[in-house]
């Protein structure tokens, strides 16, 4: 039977998902983190879905180019590259991104964050009208399973009193036997056999502390720490000499290319980095300096999975590592880098994933990670299925909210906790 693989219809849902009281840099995850779910359904029938940033300036792109996709055919992805978002440059101005620490914001990769999800959701349609997996519409998986690594987090217990927010179990962890507690508990639920630290939050010291605490408590595992450039480049060589004979990678120490240029004339401890090179421009000067050895890929602002294939294709030339960055994401695009990254041969260290953290979804069935690794759907598609009763409660969050979540800003729950604070200027230390 022939298909009518015509986009008849794109529909476009704002969510609020439930987010705990992570800390980073620059503050505290909000209770609440917006996305955005995309659907792609053709003339007959068929539903690609899609999933990417759901702030206000991201919608702002996807609404009128959802008007532009019906009656193009979700086999013509290529030319997705080729259509004129308009942005308003003022959206974007001076701009580092405060949501998910992605290093400088560009009008740019706001239309490409938006376009990866539309093609995303078109590999998915393309897959379930063929019967194929993403990953055999990418030139097939070379694993059957995907590594991912324990992302831990200083966190409070709870959110600053006053702030509306879903309760978990997890405790604070604000020492190294808090992060060292927080590591066994992943390790428990899904066998995660390498850990990554989110640094920034206190004075390097106490997160030298808590990686030496990381090490003695699982011994050769790779352990990786990431201040997302909070620190000078004095002080990320202090910390690469105190901590070279554990580290696996040392990521974004300090801010920007040349920082980061520094940093790795002075240190044998690999840079990895998803602030600096996070467009293509960006890779010429950071690889001609030998700035960074690993480069975190992540296909929302990369511009989708093909566009992270060309990245990886890109580092394996220039003998530069390649693995996953990850920001608050569900299980749609948690199945689209798990397919991306069965794809890639030279993919050699464990992918980032925050979707632990997550304690919403808006599929039938959650992804389930086992011995710290992801099982490549052979299913059509993703292989995932869309639950529109879940889809329609998160969405009536957001549809409810005043206006303050919709656009995420960690530094806001952080006034809250400590009325009068200023995201800090980097570098901190």
């Amino acid at each position: 039977m022939t298909r009518d693989l015509t986009i008849a219809e794109v529909r476009l849902t704002p969510i609020l998902v439930a987010d705990p009281p992570l800390l980073n840099t620059q503050g505290v995850h909000q209770p609440y983190t917006p996305r955005l779910i995309v659907e792609v359904v053709t003339a007959d029938g068929i539903t690609g879905l899609g999933e990417t940033y759901g702030d206000t300036k991201y919608l702002e792109l996807a609404r009128p180019l959802a008007d532009r996709l019906i009656g193009r055919r979700v086999t013509d992805v290529n030319s997705l590259f080729t259509l004129d978002l308009a942005v308003d440059e003022s959206r974007v101005e001076d701009a580092v991104d405060v949501g998910g620490l992605r290093g400088v914001q560009t009008a740019d990769k706001l239309r490409l964050s938006v376009l990866s999800a539309v093609e995303v959701a078109c590999l998915d349609a393309q897959g379930k009208a063929l019967g194929l997996p993403v990953h055999a519409l990418l030139g097939g998986k070379v694993r059957d399973a995907v590594e991912y690594s324990a992302y831990l987090f200083y966190r409070w217990a709870a959110h600053p009193e006053g702030v509306r927010a879903e309760a978990d179990d997890w405790g604070a962890a604000l020492d190294p036997a808090g992060v060292v507690a927080q590591a066994r508990r992943f390790k428990e639920l899904y066998g995660f056999a390498s850990f990554k630290l989110k640094g920034g939050v206190f004075p390097p010291d106490e997160e030298i502390a808590a990686v030496r605490a990381l090490a003695e408590a699982f011994p050769g595992h790779p352990l990786r720490l990431d201040p997302n450039g909070a620190w000078s480049v004095a002080t990320s060589l202090k910390v690469a000499k105190e901590l070279a004979d554990v580290l696996e990678y040392l990521e974004d120490p300090a801010l920007g290319t040349p920082a980061m240029a520094e940093v790795s004339a002075g240190t044998d401890v690999p840079l990895a980095t998803n602030m600096c090179v996070t467009t293509f421009a960006e890779i010429k000067e950071a690889f001609a300096r030998d700035a960074v050895q690993v480069v975190l890929s992540d296909h929302h602002y990369w511009g989708g999975l093909r566009n992270t294939q060309h990245l990886a294709a890109l580092c394996a030339t220039f003998g530069v590592g390649i693995s996953m960055h990850s920001n608050t994401h569900l299980g749609i695009s948690l199945a689209a880098m798990t397919h991306v990254a069965s794809t890639v041969p030279g993919l050699r260290h464990a992918c980032d994933s925050h979707y632990p953290w997550q304690s919403e979804d808006v599929l039938t069935e959650r992804l389930a990670c086992r011995g710290g690794r992801i099982a490549v759907s052979d299913a059509p598609g993703l292989g995932v299925e869309l639950d529109r009763e879940k889809l329609a409660a998160l969405h009536r969050r957001w549809a409810e909210d005043d206006g303050t979540l919709r656009d995420r800003d960690d530094a806001a729950a952080m006034r809250v906790a400590e009325p009068g604070w200023v995201t800090p200027a980097v570098p901190r230390w």
